[in-house]
């Protein structure tokens, strides 16, 4: 058992997940940067809405772990990961929670982006139609 310090101390503060039921896209610059329809979205009090993707539906070739962490008393050690593309580096703009604490286990093998530190970024939610389309655009195979 891994229990929060935070909750217990704070019990005040809040930090609500929520799987979200539609499909999501993370763009930079015309690279889609991670999609997925098993996103979960973090609401924590005094902070903006922050975006959890399954770390192996992010274009992980893309990024390059720091030796940057920070603690969070309700969600636990964050390692960060610089985004490289061509000759830019943007160091420390995507996190990951690799062991949280119990009563934030659904964020583990996630990566959140974020937004405010990546000029260009852009966290999408996706239409019905939009997210049919990407789905079938995924499952067919390339012609020969």
């Amino acid at each position: 058992m891994n229990p929060s310090p935070g909750h217990k101390e704070h019990p005040e503060h809040h930090v609500r997940e929520r799987h979200l039921k539609q499909r999501m896209v993370v763009e930079w610059h015309g690279q889609t940067l991670a999609d997925s329809s098993d996103v979960i979205q973090v609401d924590e009090d005094k902070n903006p809405p922050r975006y959890y993707f399954p770390r192996n539906e992010v274009k992980t070739e893309m990024l390059k772990r720091t030796q940057t962490s920070s603690h969070c008393p309700f969600k636990g050690e964050a390692s960060y990961y610089a985004l490289h593309s061509g000759d830019q580096t943007l160091p420390d703009v995507i996190w990951s929670y690799e062991a949280p604490y119990d009563e934030h286990l659904a964020l583990k093998d996630r990566m959140a982006f974020w937004v405010e530190k990546i000029d260009g970024l852009q966290i999408k939610k996706l239409g019905a139609s939009e997210a049919a389309a990407g789905q079938a655009a995924r499952s067919t195979p390339p012609s020969s």
